[in-house]
């Protein structure tokens, strides 16, 4: 419910800090003080129009903001919604700003956080209905009423088991509808992917192969070079020249030397075995280097052989991955969609059998479901006349308009039809009215504005008390053609409807008035010269002379009589 309204620079207000209970709470003042504007900020508030004309005169920019107590039904919903869009704070309290700069920008917060109007407006409408602003009101969107009659219905635990079934339904036509497009594609893919695997997998491709072939290319390619540079070093290390010796018999001659050399001086011990390591190395060069030349291949055959393979390689990562092991994971894949494809056909013909049960049982729980809804109608109907009875349009019928689409893919009827569903059953649901005599049955959304409306709006709020999870409710306008005995039935139809929501209540009408739980008194003042809108909340002396005044001049007989009405009010709650 909303626990506080500021509202700065707007219009005619410069400044109201406003603090709400629950209950039904009375807004009264003379024709001009400033009621309606107060509405038009609330209004501007839940996503309305931002106009600069808003703003006060020599102000930059009007500010209006709504603190919001999270504690019924809508809690889940705005919960919902915060956490989507990541704007959670306190989890009892949800805080709507809106500003209006004088050179046109509109800014609209929650909780602090700048967010669109579009957001704005979907958080507002779960927050307040107000009822003499038909874009605000909930109840003349057709696609409310069928959760307002599932709700009035009680109907969760059926419409539960139902969307069950749906979901399942649903789940299993998207897996057919992707196996028949497979199906539909197959021959084309089939042959495609058999080709692909057929090719990876006749290479034989082994991971790092590639690397170990290029190595053996360069070998292949460079034989005569690296013959050469090996037999030039085997000359120099082994097997020397007349004028030249090899290096192996001058090292092996430098190493008897200093072995020599060691007998005689044992400190040069380790100088002599350094030389014998020195000897064994080279023997060990010489001999690798006979092995390396024997190895050597001048073999233009298999250089071809290596360079065709890279090619093959080299082709196949270029078209199905960046490695070997890529390729290799391409070709698993392709068939294990061949397998899935060669398989689809049984599947199809199993996931079309449970289809047909699925039908046949969202059918039954539909049908079922409608019923209820059916039923649910009659009566709220009833009651819904019922109450407009008392708000003096006992002429007025109410009926709810079902509607259902045949859809050849729907669900089967006993009558052998088919019948479109979706996640909420078959029917397209819409609350009609006649308020008068004659004019037929139409839509809500084309019923005619002003008291009469906002009369009917509080018979269905009554009826749908229960149902409307909406948590404050405003009316304007609400006793306009109704006189002071009506407005009494309306005063206490409002204090019956203020048990489960917050109400607000604009009027002119003392007999109404009188049930207010808080009563805020509107007035318009000069002050330097500037008209400013107050709002003084009344009770006890102060509120019975606004009474006295709404009936008249004040005088002992309009306070007498004020008196009287708060007395009959009391009574009437009393009895409740």
């Amino acid at each position: 419910m909303l626990t506080e309204l500021r509202i700065h620079n707007f219009a005619i207000i410069d400044k109201l800090d406003l603090r709400f209970g629950a209950g039904l709470i009375i807004l009264t003042g003379e024709t001009g003080a400033g009621k309606s504007i107060i509405l038009d900020a609330v209004v501007m508030l839940l996503g309305g129009k931002a106009d600069t004309t808003f703003v006060r005169a020599d102000s930059d920019a009007a500010f209006v903001e709504g603190v919001f107590q999270l504690k019924g039904p809508e809690k889940e919903a705005v919960f919902e919604i915060l956490k989507r869009e990541d704007l959670m704070d306190d989890p009892n309290y949800v805080v709507l700003t809106r500003e209006v700069r004088k050179e046109g920008r509109s800014i609209a917060r929650i909780n602090g956080r700048t967010v669109s109007v579009s957001l704005l407006r979907e958080l507002g409408a779960i927050l307040i209905d107000i009822h003499g602003q038909a874009e605000h009101l909930s109840l003349l969107d057709s696609r409310a009423h069928l959760g307002l009659l599932d709700r009035y219905a009680e109907v969760s635990k059926p419409l539960s088991e139902y969307r069950q079934t749906y979901h399942a339904l649903q789940n299993l036509r998207r897996e057919l509808s992707d196996l028949q497009k497979a199906q539909a594609d197959s021959d084309r893919k089939v042959e495609m992917l058999t080709y692909q695997a057929e090719e990876i997998e006749a290479a034989r491709l082994k991971p790092g192969e590639n690397e170990e072939l290029r190595k053996e290319r360069d070998r292949l390619a460079n034989a005569e070079s690296l013959a050469q540079n090996a037999q030039e070093a085997l000359a120099v290390l082994d097997e020397g020249s007349p004028e030249t010796p090899a290096a192996s018999d001058l090292v092996g001659q430098a190493a008897q030397a200093l072995a020599a050399l060691a007998k005689i001086d044992s400190g040069q011990t380790e100088l002599a075995s350094q030389a014998e390591i020195l000897l064994d190395t080279m023997s060990d060069v010489v001999h690798n280097l006979r092995s390396y030349l024997e190895e050597i291949e001048f073999n233009p055959k298999r250089l071809d052989e290596v360079e065709e393979r890279l090619d093959l390689i080299n082709s196949l990562i270029r078209k199905f991955g960046g490695s070997i092991p890529t390729v290799i994971t391409y070709a698993e894949d392709a068939r294990k969609q061949l397998e899935t494809i060669t398989g689809a056909a049984d599947r199809i013909v199993e996931l079309e059998m449970q289809e047909a049960k699925l039908l046949e049982k969202i059918a039954k729980q539909g049908t079922a479901l409608s019923e209820k809804r059916q039923k649910a109608a009659l009566a709220m109907g009833k009651g819904i006349e019922s109450e407009l009875d008392h708000l003096k349009m006992a002429s007025a019928q109410f009926s709810v308009d079902f509607q259902t689409k045949p859809d050849i893919h729907g669900a089967p009827l006993q009558d052998g039809t088919r019948i479109a569903f979706d996640q909420n059953g078959f029917d397209r649901v819409e609350f009609l009215i006649a308020p008068n005599p004659g004019e037929g049955l139409k839509p809500l959304a084309k019923i005619a504005s002003g008291g009469e409306t906002s009369r009917l709006m509080l018979g269905l709020k009554n009826v749908l008390a229960g149902a409307d999870e909406v948590p404050s409710l405003i009316f304007d306008e609400i006793d306009q053609g109704i006189g002071g005995r009506v407005g009494m039935v309306v005063g206490h139809k409002l204090w019956n409807l203020s048990r489960t929501h917050q109400v607000f209540c604009v009027t002119h009408l003392p007999q109404l008035a009188v049930f207010g739980d808080e009563h805020y008194q509107v007035q318009k003042a000069i002050q330097e010269k500037r008209t400013l809108t107050r709002v003084e909340r009344l009770d006890g002396e102060p509120r019975l002379l606004e009474l006295s005044q709404m009936l008249g001049e004040v005088g002992e007989g309009t306070l007498r009589s004020a008196h009287e009405l708060l007395q009959v009010a009391r009574q009437m709650i009393k009895e409740k």
